[in-house]
């Protein structure tokens, strides 16, 4: 595949964005790292410029302040993006949500994909960990907006995927509105909507192991809303 960039998102993230980006490397050694932090006051972006010292692909782009993920995914494409020789680019949590350990794997699905999609939603993929509220929820969720957008896609709200920047760079970018789980799923209706190849392989999700969780009822609340957004505006 072509020239690809990993990108972690952190608030808060000093105790996993050392380990994460090690593991990365276990199977990942040649990508670059763009770590985008919303100036963490825990010091996490201090751990990365210490990092990109014994490893020139790391790099960091520091935001003013915490906005919500996708304001800072947006901004991270946007960099990224202005290089054109910027063929793929992946997403990954800091938190140990999405094991570096499915890297390989999704990036021999791009072969015959566009986006490829680290999904809990099928066969052989999962969760671990989670309490059954949780799973139930999640379920539902995506059930939902499955069915209300049209989308091909069993795990619409998944944040661990691989996408190709000719398709991002058609898709809109700048219209996105949504954040959190809304923002994963209106970009990925965005990309479809487009014509992009989707395919999702099974990943297992465990609970975070480290920091405290950033779910919201917000959150929540505009993930119910986007779908009908999308649908009802005809957001393309």
């Amino acid at each position: 595949m072509g020239k690809k960039v990993i990108i972690i998102p952190t608030y808060n993230e000093a105790q996993n964005i050392a380990p994460i980006i090690r593991r990365v490397r276990v199977y990942d050694k040649d990508s670059s790292i763009l770590v985008v932090d919303d100036s963490s006051p825990d010091g996490t972006a201090r751990i990365v410029t210490g990092m990109m010292t014994n490893d020139n692909k790391i790099s960091l782009l520091l935001r003013k302040g915490k906005e919500g993920l996708g304001k800072a995914y947006l901004h991270a494409f946007k960099e990224v993006l202005m290089k054109n020789e910027t063929e793929w680019i992946q997403t990954l949590d800091a938190d140990f949500s999405h094991d570096p350990k499915y890297l390989p794997a999704m990036s021999k699905a791009s072969n015959d994909a566009d986006v490829v999609i680290g999904s809990r939603y099928v066969l052989g993929g999962g969760t671990s960990g989670w309490p059954f509220w949780r799973r139930f929820l999640s379920k539902f969720a995506n059930f939902y907006c499955k069915v209300i957008t049209g989308m091909p896609v069993s795990d619409t709200t998944a944040g661990f995927y691989l996408m190709r920047t000719k398709f991002m760079r058609e898709a809109g970018l700048d219209n996105i509105t949504s954040n959190g789980h809304a923002f994963q799923i209106e970009l990925k209706y965005r990309l479809w909507k487009k014509g992009a190849r989707i395919v999702e392989i099974p990943v297992v999700l465990p609970d975070r192991n480290l920091g405290k969780s950033k779910m919201s009822k917000g959150i929540i609340g505009e993930a119910v809303w986007a779908p009908w957004k999308m649908r009802l505006n005809k957001l393309i």
